[in-house]
This record gives C-alpha cells, structure tokens and sequence, in this order.
C-alpha cells in the first residue's frame, strides 16, 4: 500500500504548479487555486530552498521548468479532461487517491461529480486547516476521507464515508507509482478493483523501467537526496498484465512522444514532455472486453 510520508517531492509540484499559474504566459494547466491553498509562506520557502538547493546559480524559472513541472503539468489536464468526459450526462464518483494539495474540489463546477479525497490523516489534517484559515466552504459534494496506509484499507474507509461501490467510479492515483514496486503497486490497484463497478475509471501516471538516463535520471538522484528513492519503473507490459488480471482493460495510453505532442509542442519556455513518463487510462469491465467510454 501507500506508505505515508511528508512528501517534499510533492510539494515540490504543487510549487510547480502554482508557479505555472504565477508566471507562464501560455498555461498548460491553471492551477490558479494552488498558490492560495500553499501560502505564501510555504510558496516562498520553496523557492528559496530550490535556489539554495538545486539550481546552482541557474535563474529558478528554466530550472522549475525542466525538472519540476512537466510532470504534473501534463497528467492534471490528462486525468482532469478524462474525468470531464467520464462525467457527461451521469452522475458519478471521483476518488483521488493521496489527494495532498489537489485542488480540483474547489474549482469543480459539476455537481454531479461526488468527491472522495483520500490522505493520511496528517496530511489531510493540515490540508483541512489550511481550508479553514482560508475561509473556503467546502462544497456538499466533497468528502475528506483519512487513511493510515500502513495499518487500514481504503475499501473499508470509503464506503464509511458515503462511498457507492454500486456507482460508476473515477479514481486518479498521481505521483505514487514512482516509489513503489509494481508489487506493491498492484496491491493498491487490486483495492481500486475491489470498489469498482463496471465502466468505472483509472488514471495514474508511471516511470517506464530503464529509462532514467539524462534529464529522469537528474530528477531520480535530487528524489533520492531528499530521501524519496524512485523504485525503478515499469515495463508496458507488466503494467497491461496487472490491470488485466484486476479486470481492467486500458482505453488510453500516452507515451512520452505523444505527451510532448499533446501538451508541449513548440514551447520555447523549456518545458518538454518527461523522457521516461508515461500516462493511461482503463475501464473496469471485470473481463467484459467492450467499448464503456
């Protein structure tokens, strides 16, 4: 399962998020709410420590824009498009799995879309008072459920929250799969398989195995100082045959080249698709193969 841990990797893409907001002129993704959700303190002692940290001298913004925000600027508008296009017409749930700084429930305007947000109790603690000082309403539509992955199950907190598994289901697990091994990874797809209904939804994002050379494997080493070691990747087929035997069947799949096409083409800013990322989507048919898009 998930192992909980004060993620500095992950603040370091809700900076870049929130950075992208801040100071791009065409904008991948508009995060706009990020920044006000980080603080400005937070936001500024995140810059000074990857000044400090990592950029050498090099001006931050180049920086954050090479290593920083590819990533999350290209799997947000992925998942975000997808469940949009899930969502048409029906109601349905949205689980977002170690939800940390999301903050799609806030600029949601579906309210069809039920929104279970998923995180260790610290996390989300924090999460929840940042909320409160900022004087946000949380929508009716929007549940906070804690987790501690190390000693519970999602399958038996969610549904203590209002969870249907009878409703079609959206689920995202972003940023995880790069720490984990596909082992334990598919553990926690199998609990995503357990609260799925048929035609439900998955998206993650996930580093294809032996390509950390160059610009990945710079981004695995500052990882690994920060003591968040990557676990090496995936192979396309490993990842095909997992989903396969939890009764998923993929819809979509985005290789770095088609990330670059997709979200990066013709930048002159630095930003380029991660060499060694890709992106997919897949339908929960239980082995029903057939189109439930």
């Amino acid at each position: 399962m998930i192992k909980h841990q004060e993620s500095t990797t992950a603040k370091l893409c809700a900076f870049a998020r929130a950075w992208h907001s801040n100071h791009a002129r065409q904008k991948i993704f508009d995060d706009y709410l990020a920044y006000d959700l980080m603080g400005r303190e937070t936001y500024e002692m995140l810059e000074e420590f990857i000044r400090e940290e990592f950029t050498d001298g090099e001006e931050i913004s180049g920086f954050v824009n090479r290593y920083f925000s590819p990533i999350p600027l290209s799997r947000m508008p992925f998942t975000e498009h997808r469940l949009q296009k899930f969502a048409q017409g029906q109601k349905i749930q949205y689980v977002i799995c170690g939800a940390g700084a999301d903050t799609f429930s806030f600029r949601n305007d579906n309210p069809n879309i039920e929104i279970f947000e998923i995180d260790h109790p610290d996390t989300q603690r924090y999460k929840l008072d940042r909320i409160e000082e900022l004087e946000w309403n949380i929508p009716e539509n929007v549940h906070f459920v804690p987790v501690d992955f190390e000693s519970e199950r999602m399958t038996d907190k969610l549904p203590d929250a209002g969870f249907d598994p009878e409703k079609k289901t959206f689920f995202s697990i972003l940023g995880v799969s790069y720490y984990l091994t596909l082992p334990v990874f598919t553990h926690t797809l199998s609990q995503i398989a357990e609260l799925s209904a048929l035609e439900s939804v998955l998206v993650f994002d996930y580093p294809m195995k032996n390509h950390f050379i160059g610009r990945a494997g710079e981004l695995e080493a500052m990882t690994h100082n920060l003591g968040e070691t990557m676990q090496g990747g995936f192979h396309y087929n490993e990842v095909s045959r997992a989903l396969y035997s939890l009764g998923f069947q993929i819809d979509t799949y985005l290789t770095p080249e088609k990330i670059q096409k997709l979200y990066f083409h013709d930048r002159t800013d630095g930003l380029a698709a991660f060499e060694n990322v890709s992106l997919l989507s897949a339908i929960f048919t239980n082995g029903r193969i057939g189109d439930m898009s």
